[in-house]
């Protein structure tokens, strides 16, 4: 295990050929951003903090509602609301984007793009996210990460998302591999979830949603502090 490792539970690398990510809090930079605007919607409000900073109340505030939103989320599209609901929030997506520069729009994960560099050639990439196609297509676009891939999917690629392994199973059968054979990268429960269902091998990081305590507990074989801290575990290994 790297010293950037915080949670081992015995990757085997000799297998990976795919590497699988999420976008969210793996490759964008989500839960900062939130807390950006949330902080900034308290900022008249700041008196009432203890150090007059909203900040750290922001940050409570994403983390504890990530694990309900997977969770509705995922009774959607088992239910079959996930495309009404998705349509909805595209159409105030649309909306809001009208309203927001690019630069305050997206965010990413720093040294997301020179990682994905040192992986190209060695591995074979794809993203999948719970994301629909078209804000995940203005992320990959915006910061020039589409070459990297070699399949992208989205939240209605397949008829169930994370933390169903379908979409897994799709972007393994995409790069012409077994699930076996590919590492599902993500921040949050769903997405080490949909790895496993799926028989990848899972990496968890905290630069996203999800918390050590609980990404332990769903059972991700390694956990990682930032996403581009995977660049220090696969390219110096030995892939004879």
């Amino acid at each position: 295990m790297s010293s950037k490792g915080i949670v081992s539970g015995g990757l085997d690398l000799t297998r990976v050929k795919g590497l699988l990510f999420d976008v969210d809090g793996t490759l964008s930079d989500t839960d900062d951003h939130l807390v950006h605007r949330i902080s900034n919607l308290l900022s008249p409000v700041s008196w009432m903090f203890r150090d007059r900073n909203p900040g750290r109340f922001a940050r409570w505030v994403v983390m504890a509602i990530e694990t309900p939103a997977n969770f509705f989320y995922s009774l959607a599209d088992r239910l079959g609301m996930d495309e009404p609901l998705s349509n909805l929030y595209n159409r105030f997506s649309r909306k809001r984007r009208s309203r927001q520069t690019k630069q305050e729009r997206f965010w990413i994960i720093p040294g997301t793009r020179e990682m994905l560099a040192s992986f190209k050639g060695h591995f074979q990439m794809a993203v999948v996210s719970a994301r629909d196609a078209e804000t995940t297509a203005h992320f990959l676009e915006y910061f020039d990460l589409l070459p990297y891939f070699d399949t992208v999917v989205t939240a209605h690629t397949t008829k169930y998302t994370k933390p169903f392994p379908d979409p897994v199973r799709h972007a393994a059968q995409a790069l012409g591999l077994e699930a076996e054979d590919c590492l599902m990268i993500g921040d949050t429960i769903v997405d080490v979830s949909a790895g496993k269902a799926a028989g990848a091998q899972t990496v968890a990081v905290l630069c996203g949603f999800g918390t050590e305590r609980e990404l332990a507990r769903a059972g991700a074989y390694l956990i990682l502090r930032e996403t581009p801290d995977l660049v220090g575990i696969l390219i110096n290994q030995n892939r004879d």
